[in-house]
Order: structure tokens, then sequence, then C-alpha cells
């Protein structure tokens, strides 16, 4: 049976993610903040569906953005996907391939405007985009396919200042134009899954963002 480990699995996008690899046959291994990666006799898929909203830690523009808050962001959404990425690897690489997903976001391709602003956030989610296509060239050879998901809007708990946020309801029209509501995290977890099993493609970034990064 094909193994996959998930971070972040007790949020929003983590818990569809565990639910949809489990609906797919997978054995899967949740991983939360504090605990350690799960030492495994197999393993086929790391997906990274875990981060953090740093605004309540200092994020913002970059004249307003602290750097403790700059810090913090860039840790928990980058340095821990490197960091899972590193003891992933090697178990990957022994199962003959396998395949690494990472969670980046719209705000990684395009930039914010005032309701966005958050740019410790977009520089760490544009660097997972980076960093994730860089392991698809490096391991390609050892059959390991990289691949991001970016999504939009997505109805979590970490999205809920925009949830109750009048501005931003008023824009979904415009930002999300394909429904002008905020995405499921199941739109999310299906699109990972897919990344996941998918043979032949590595390298991709797959948004998951109702339109948004299209205008």
């Amino acid at each position: 049976m094909k193994t996959a480990v998930v971070t972040g699995s007790a949020g929003g996008i983590g818990t569809a993610t565990v639910a949809a690899f489990e609906g797919a046959g997978f054995t899967v291994h949740g991983v939360d903040r504090g605990e350690s990666f799960p030492a495994l006799d197999r393993l086929d898929a790391l997906v990274c569906a875990h981060g953090i909203s740093g605004r309540r830690l200092g994020d913002g523009p970059v004249e307003t953005c602290t750097e403790a808050g700059w810090d913090a962001v860039l840790d928990a959404n980058l340095k821990s996907v490197f960091l899972y990425a590193k003891q992933a690897i090697p178990a990957l690489r022994a199962n003959g391939g396998g395949a690494i997903v990472t969670l980046s976001s719209a705000l990684g391709l395009v930039g914010g405007d005032d309701d966005f602003a958050t740019h410790a956030y977009a520089a760490s989610k544009a660097g997972v985009i980076g960093l994730t296509r860089a392991m698809a060239v490096t391991y390609a050879r050892d059959g390991i396919r990289c691949n991001v998901v970016a999504p939009g809007l997505i109805a979590t708990p970490m999205s809920e200042r925009a949830r109750h946020d009048p501005a931003i309801l008023a824009r979904l029209p415009e930002l999300q134009p394909l429904t002008g509501d905020f995405g499921s995290p199941d739109d999310v977890a299906q699109a990972c899954l897919f990344l996941a099993t998918a043979p032949f493609v590595t390298g991709a970034v797959l948004s998951v963002d109702g339109g948004w990064t299209a205008r």
C-alpha cells in the first residue's frame, strides 16, 4: 500500500488532503505543528499542506513588516518545507521515486494590493515555488516529482479575517470570477492528489484560485 505524509494535517486544507489520500488508498501519516517527521519503511508522497498567515506577528508591507514577523513567517512557510523535504527525499529515493507536493499561494505568483499586503507571506510562498521547481530538476533522476499547488482564497480557519471582511467579500467576483466565492479545502486536496499521482508531471505550479491569477 502506498504511504503519504501530510503536514499541517490538523488544518483545513491538511484535513481535507488526508481524507483525499486515504480515499485514494494511501496510508497517511499526518504531521502537525510540534510533531516530528515519522520514521517510515516506505514513503511514496510528501504533501506540505501547512502554513501560517503572519499578520498578527507583524507581517505587512516591507516598510512596516517587523523583522520578527518576517523571520517567523519565512521559518514557518519556507524553511519548514526545506526541512521536511530534506527528510523525505532519502526515503523517496530508497522507494524508487515518489512525489513532493508543496502549497504556495496566488500571492506567491502575483503582487497583492492593499487588502493582501503581507510581504513576508508573499515572499515565503514565492520561495516555495522556487524551491520546489529547483528540487524538480535536481531529483528527477531519482524519479522524485516535485510540484506546487497555488490556492487562492479558500474557506479555512486561516482565511477567517478575509471571510468576515466586507471589502474582500465584495471583491470576490473580481478576484475569483469562476464562482465569485471562496474555494473549498477539498478543491486544494484534489489538486494535491492529482499532482502526487501524475507520473509525467514535475516542476508544475497548479493554480487553484477560481481565476485570480488568470487576469
